[in-house]
């Protein structure tokens, strides 16, 4: 029997990727949209669903289990970008990025477990950052609602592992998305003191369109998937984004900074 795999943010980009992948590979695949009928060329199910609205969550996960009678992966994978000077950045805005990044990904964790409990069995896979890793600078909301999501994974897999469940994180570096797109980024003011962020706002977007295909995320899923008992912690992406997080462990913190700062030009 195939496995049942509920992809939040299914539509495109990564989400899209692992949804396509994992179909190849023969698995029961349902995606998820705040718009499912803007992708009438979807080859596998989008249901409707604003991780944000608790409502909807509910939704969606009621009508995959009355359709499969069950939910093998959560692969938490919705998400926003934001950019910007803290200082800047609207409070509304601040709180919308944890909604979107933090709440959301644990009210779905919420509406799934009862049906994996009672099938003693179950994976959950959260898609976070290499930047939840690290604080860098003009994308600290972002750094800190993704590893917020890291943390709160640790402690909920411990919880969990007497039902028969799995869970981990999965942190992506840059990859060929539209994440610029739906990325809220606070407006490059001419008299703001935060004259650089321009320029870093510039070089961000630049690594996106330079990265490789998402398709590796994809892969790196289907691994974990495929793993009687997962790790912890993954991370994919380039060289260098994954060993800035063995940099910062092993490297004075003042140095670790200033190695940052170099890279940013600030």
């Amino acid at each position: 029997m195939s496995k049942v795999v509920l992809i939040t943010g299914g539509s495109s980009g990564i989400g899209k990727s692992i949804g396509e992948y994992l179909l190849s590979k023969k698995f029961t695949i349902y995606g998820t949209s705040r718009k499912p009928e803007n992708y009438p060329d979807s080859i596998f199910p989008l249901v409707a669903l604003d991780v944000t609205k608790p409502t909807t969550i509910a939704s969606c996960v009621n009508e995959i289990l009355q359709k499969e009678g069950r939910i093998d992966v959560l692969v938490n994978n919705a998400g926003a970008g934001i950019t910007g000077p803290m200082e800047e950045i609207p409070e509304e805005e601040l709180k919308r990025n944890f909604e979107t990044n933090f709440f959301g990904p644990i009210n779905v964790i919420k509406a799934v477990l009862p049906s994996m409990r009672k099938q003693n069995s179950g994976l959950v896979i959260n898609i976070t950052s290499i930047a939840a890793y690290m604080g860098l600078p003009y994308r600290g909301v972002y750094s800190a609602s993704k590893g917020a999501l890291e943390l709160v994974t640790e402690a909920l897999r411990m919880e969990v592992k007497d039902f028969g469940i799995h869970m981990c994180n999965l942190a992506p570096g840059d990859f060929a998305t539209n994440i610029a797109a739906g990325r809220y980024h606070a407006p490059c003011k001419e008299d703001s003191p935060y004259t650089k962020y321009a320029n870093v706002l510039k070089d961000i977007d630049e690594d996106v369109d330079k990265s490789n295909s998402p398709i590796e995320v994809a892969k790196e899923v289907y691994t974990i998937i495929e793993t009687k008992n997962p790790k912890i912690h993954y991370k994919v992406g380039a060289f260098m984004q994954k060993f800035s997080i063995v940099l910062k462990r092993i490297l004075p913190d003042k140095a670790y900074e200033k190695l940052l700062m170099n890279h940013y030009k600030l």
